[in-house]
């Protein structure tokens, strides 16, 4: 992937808030969810229905309850039309998505260069490059289970060191340190992550190795390489796991956590605690850059998951839909244009009930015009 950094993402602080609807096989719409300060995009593009019956997607269990969002408007507005989506994991898309059995792959991270997911992905398009296009952003939150303890702050370092095994109990010194009056149990900690493919991993561990520096110590990644733990199967999986147990922590989408009614920790990198929400996530997203080359919309959050900015929350991740720029048949490549222009825009409006925020007109452009440019 040829990299170039463009301007600041800053038009997305006009989204006000972010939020993602985490998934599995159930509905997980998060109740009490205020996005009501992020409207819906007033910019609109005329969908040209056709194409493919039956699009085929697959990816991010992070993203599902925004892609039932969007096929609802996409079958009102494209009668006819229909789009089946697998929630088996931003991995599963990918390696779909390569392999051509999918039409569109759906990663909470993007294409990986040194793994050979470029230019897999162009072999699929024949030769021709695929983009990766954000179209949901939403923090991440450090759920627990720890009976008695109801207000927790984390440092990137202690998060770091719990996830890594080098904090094992929940009253380690290190965790009362930013946690002054608690009662913290002698109980040991069971960390829970991701056992599958994750693009949910993969952004929490690049946050620790941005935020933590040494003390993480580890490599990022779709794999959870922390080496303590139990592994869980999805997003769905992660929450039930956390809340079946007692002493339990693992990173989750925030909508997961609203809808299992999971205690979250706050975080403090350097300037004070921020609890996980909406209006800490938009704050942090102001670092956020763009640094991919053209209508290929990657987004560079090394600069985020590093912010010490007060009212930050930069546990934030992005999710994607990858789609061939080129090389898609004809009627595949109208069918992926008209539901992606749904998306962008008609779509946007059901995603604050379904616990998400809408894009912000600016960004919402730059979509449109990577859509557009889809042939």
């Amino acid at each position: 992937m040829n990299i170039k950094r463009h301007a600041s993402v800053l038009s997305l602080i006009a989204a006000g808030a972010l939020a993602l609807t985490a998934c599995g096989s159930d509905s997980n719409t998060p109740s009490g969810s205020n996005n009501s300060a992020a409207p819906a995009p007033t910019n609109t593009a005329k969908a040209e229905c056709g194409g493919k019956k039956d699009l085929v997607a697959e990816g991010s269990s992070a993203q599902k309850g925004a892609i039932e969002a969007f096929t609802a408007a996409y079958i009102k507005e494209c009668a006819g039309q229909q789009l089946a989506y697998t929630p088996s994991g931003s991995g599963a898309g990918v390696k779909q998505f390569n392999a051509g059995i999918v039409d569109i792959g759906g990663s909470d991270s993007a294409l990986n260069k040194d793994k050979g997911e470029v230019e897999q992905a162009a072999t699929r398009c024949k030769g021709n490059p695929a983009w990766n296009l954000p179209l949901v952003f939403g923090p991440v939150g450090i759920a627990y289970k720890v009976d008695g303890v109801k207000d927790l702050v984390l440092t990137p370092e202690v998060t770091a060191k719990i996830f890594n095994g080098g904090i094992a109990k929940w009253n380690d010194p290190a965790i009362a340190a930013v946690n002054k009056g608690a009662t913290l149990p002698d109980k040991a900690i069971t960390v829970i992550y991701r056992g599958d493919e994750s693009g949910t991993t993969d952004n929490f561990q690049k946050y620790l190795k941005a935020s933590a520096k040494d003390a993480w110590g580890k490599d990022a990644g779709k794999k959870f390489n922390g080496g303590v733990g139990q592994g869980a199967q999805g997003s769905a999986g992660v929450a039930d796991a956390i809340n079946a147990g007692d002493g339990t922590v693992g990173y989750i989408e925030w909508s997961y956590i609203q809808d299992k009614k999971l205690s979250a920790a706050k975080i403090d990198s350097g300037a004070g605690a921020v609890e996980l929400g909406a209006e800490g996530a938009a704050t942090a997203i102001k670092s956020a850059k763009i640094k991919g080359e053209g209508n290929d919309l990657v987004l560079d959050l090394d600069a985020l998951y590093a912010s010490k900015n007060p009212g930050a929350y930069p546990l934030v991740l992005a999710t994607y839909e990858i789609v061939c720029s080129k090389g898609y048949d004809a009627d595949t490549a109208k069918a992926v244009k008209a539901f992606l222009t749904v998306a962008a825009t008609s779509g946007q409006s059901a995603l604050a009930d379904a616990g998400y925020v809408p894009l912000p007109n600016e960004f919402q452009e730059k979509l449109l015009t990577a859509i557009k440019a889809i042939s």
